[in-house]
């Protein structure tokens, strides 16, 4: 079940509300942990044991490590409660990634294939199991004290509007607002919850379907006969599409969780604005950023480091696990050398070079950079990446391909919200819906546009028959 289907839209949230605001504050969490593994079993009944299981294991391994005062026993319990979820991410997710490069080498070398059943990949595995890994590392530094309540701690883990997609949220993050949240359980948090979300949801179905139809049958041609033209439009539609895709479920998530008084931190902010691809990661995905920089980075050395190579070897480890992160693919782990190496590039001479020319050369660059990167997260296979870029920049603008008007407008649409802060009345007005105190009269406005934006998205739904989560697989 994903937020913009119309199950979710129609049936699952009205009656999850209903539930959750009728019920007595005690009982709160327990709708919501409910909701939660009944939302989860839509989707993948087979894997909600896995979840449960797990989680039940974390609990009290993390509930031991907290009591115990001995360093060593304290580091065993952190190491296997790691490896555990660890363990399962990489056997669910990389299995079949690894036993297929296997299985070439020994065609290679003329040996036997591995017989293998694939396995399939249970929903959000790769965000709860950060999570999960947040929870035992966050106790063991002794950022916050553990869950003393089971089902807390299972609530934490499969709360739905995060399940899925995130944003990955830090237990310390969280933790206090699990066992008490009456302080943002306000008619304003649960107007404001609504406005965001149904944005969220006009930004996914209004702008990232539209786009994706187009972008879908771009990739799907054969490469070979692709003009320069129709490349470019399959990407840049690939681009936005992405961006509002996944910032949209983001928005929903963030305001799902607003209306039953949690607050989660932000996911992205205009990253196609930024003027490096620095900037670009303090903007996109945001949650994963964090979790990399304090997980990963800072264990590793971060910044404090005695020479560069080793700064530069550090970078470049946490973008290729983050590549990795994205998937099983030879693809996705290029795509995340292709950002580290320009953020090793950055920090050598490029932020220079920026600076040098100016704020908005430097945006059009990078925002050049991160559109040639979505080549190889689109392309499944490297060799087909190469090609679609060749075609890219083969300067052959005879389109093989006919836009109509209707994805023009919707590509203008993308591209004017995509880069609406760049201007300051952008930004204030960006600040006006999303952090800023709302007034009566603001409440007014933003009801009746965002009442009438949930109609249209409720239709387009019904109506256009396309309707993926790109980030769903992940």
């Amino acid at each position: 079940m994903v937020f913009s289907s119309i199950v979710f839209l129609l049936f699952f949230l009205p009656a999850f509300l209903l539930l959750y605001y009728l019920a007595d504050r005690k009982y709160k969490n327990m709708i919501v942990l409910l909701s939660s593994i009944f939302f989860y079993s839509w989707g993948a009944p087979k894997f909600i044991f896995v979840i449960l299981l797990v989680s039940f294991l974390d609990f009290y391994l993390v509930k031991w490590m907290s009591d115990s005062t001995t360093s060593w026993y304290r580091r065993m319990l952190l190491t296997l409660s790691v490896s555990v979820n660890l363990g399962l991410l990489i056997y669910f997710k990389y299995s079949n990634f690894f036993i297929e490069n296997i299985n070439s080498l020994l065609s290679v070398l003329g040996d036997r294939n591995i017989h293998w059943t694939k396995l399939v990949l249970p929903l959000g595995i790769s965000f709860y199991t950060f999570e999960t890994i947040t929870y035992v590392v966050d106790v063991y530094r002794k950022v916050h004290k553990p869950l003393t309540n089971f089902w807390d701690y299972q609530l934490y883990i499969i709360l739905f509007p995060k399940l899925i997609a995130g944003p990955i949220i830090r237990y310390h993050d969280l933790a206090d607002q699990i066992t008490d949240r009456s302080d943002n359980e306000t008619t304003d948090d649960r107007l404001i919850g609504f406005y965001r979300f149904v944005i969220g949801l006009a930004k996914k179905v209004l702008i990232a379907n539209h786009l994706g139809i187009q972008a879908d049958a771009i990739f799907a041609m054969n490469y070979h006969g692709l003009d320069s033209y129709t490349a470019w439009v399959g990407i840049l539609a690939y681009t936005f599409q992405i961006y509002f895709d996944f910032s949209g479920y983001s928005d929903m998530a963030i305001g799902l969780a607003r209306m039953i008084g949690f607050k989660f931190p932000e996911n992205f902010n205009n990253p196609y604005t930024s003027g490096s691809i620095t900037e670009f990661w303090r903007r996109w995905h945001i949650s994963l950023g964090n979790w990399m920089r304090n997980y990963l980075y800072i264990p590793l050395g971060g910044n404090r480091v005695k020479t560069k190579r080793r700064l530069y070897f550090n970078l470049w480890i946490v973008f290729l696990a983050s590549g990795l992160w994205h998937g099983a693919s030879w693809s996705f782990v290029l795509w995340g050398a292709y950002h580290g190496s320009f953020l090793v590039l950055e920090r050598g001479f490029l932020h220079k070079f920026y600076e040098m020319i100016g704020k908005w050369p430097a945006r059009v660059i990078t925002f050049l950079l991160v559109t040639i990167g979505w080549v190889f997260f689109r392309v499944e296979k490297i060799g087909d990446a190469f090609l679609f870029l060749k075609q890219m920049f083969s300067f052959n603008f005879k389109p093989v391909m006919a836009f109509d008007p209707e994805f023009y407008t919707f590509f203008l649409l993308a591209a004017f919200f995509a880069f609406f802060t760049v201007f300051e009345r952008g930004q204030r007005i960006q600040d006006a819906i999303f952090a800023n105190v709302y007034t009566t009269r603001r409440h007014i406005s933003l009801s009746l546009i965002t009442i009438m934006l949930l109609m249209i998205s409720i239709g387009t739904i019904t109506t256009l028959g396309f309707n993926p989560f790109i980030y769903f697989r992940f």
